[in-house]
């Protein structure tokens, strides 16, 4: 029997022959481990996007802010991305960046504010925010915030699928209450809820999903404005922890796909490695 033409394949196919066109350079030992993953690394050569209220560019347990930007509404209702001087307008964000940082000090970090004073936002600044983001190609983004309104949601999972096959890691933080809210919920993204335990590099797999893993998110002191530090609680402070290992694991492994990075965190969560 003649082998079919590529051109005669269904949509999406493999043809004969193409397999070494798709081999993978990475070796991967017999066993993935925490020293395998991440061992010696800094998060240097990482870009990680924090969507959030904006970041203090002065925090001392922030550092260096490579880049500072802003989306806001005019007020015929277009939306626009621009630099931003204005930092931080209620300390969210900069928590968020401190804890990164903690476990990626060299990584390179790019606040977008999506969030105001008071902790005011809206969905097509969000979206806006999230899509420029994604068209930049950044490795991580963080995202400690969600929306509960289903109009959104449809236009979210499009952006969160857009990330995954672009190969950037999209880390979003479950909602603080039991209802319903996105992106965590898609699982093209890295869901994060809190645990108790004070070490930072714990974190543990839930078999038992949509949130997909749990990371130190009690009682964490945080980078807050003025060059301050405060003692918070919530899912959005456990997100960052996640991030920074998902830094730390990039900056050693800068090939792995999302899907690999999610298995390595899985492989290497506390609760599956024996580090519980």
């Amino acid at each position: 029997m003649a082998r079919p033409r590529e051109e005669d394949l269904p949509a999406w196919s493999l043809p004969a022959g193409a397999v070494e066109r798709i081999a993978l350079p990475t070796a991967w030992p017999e066993r993935v481990t925490r020293d395998w993953a991440w061992e010696g690394a800094r998060g240097e050569g990482v870009r990680v996007c924090v969507l959030d209220s904006g970041i203090e560019l002065d925090h001392p347990l922030v550092g260096p802010v490579q880049h500072s930007l802003a989306v806001t509404r005019t007020r015929d209702g277009v939306v626009e991305v621009h630099e931003d001087d204005a930092g931080d307008l209620c300390g969210h964000g900069t928590s968020c960046a401190g804890i990164i940082r903690s476990l990626a000090p060299d990584c390179e970090l790019t606040s977008v504010r999506v969030l105001g004073a008071g902790y005011t936002g809206s969905g097509p600044v969000l979206l806006a925010g999230l899509e420029w983001a994604v068209d930049q190609g950044f490795d991580v983004i963080n995202m400690s915030l969600s929306t509960t309104k289903k109009q959104f949601a449809e236009t979210l999972h499009e952006l969160a699928d857009a990330a995954y096959f672009r190969r950037t890691m999209l880390v979003a933080s479950a909602h603080n209450m039991p209802v319903e809210s996105f992106p965590w919920r898609f699982s093209s993204v890295i869901s994060v809820g809190s645990h108790e335990d004070p070490d930072p590099l714990a974190y543990y797999y839930n078999p038992a999903p949509p949130v997909e893993f749990f990371a130190r998110g009690l009682e964490v002191d945080v980078a807050w404005l003025g060059g301050a530090t405060l003692r918070c609680t919530g899912n959005s402070f456990a997100t960052p922890h996640v991030a920074g290992i998902c830094a730390l694991i990039l900056s050693r492994h800068p090939e792995l796909t999302p899907f690999q990075l999610k298995s390595v965190l899985y492989l290497t969560a506390s609760n599956v490695s024996g580090d519980a």
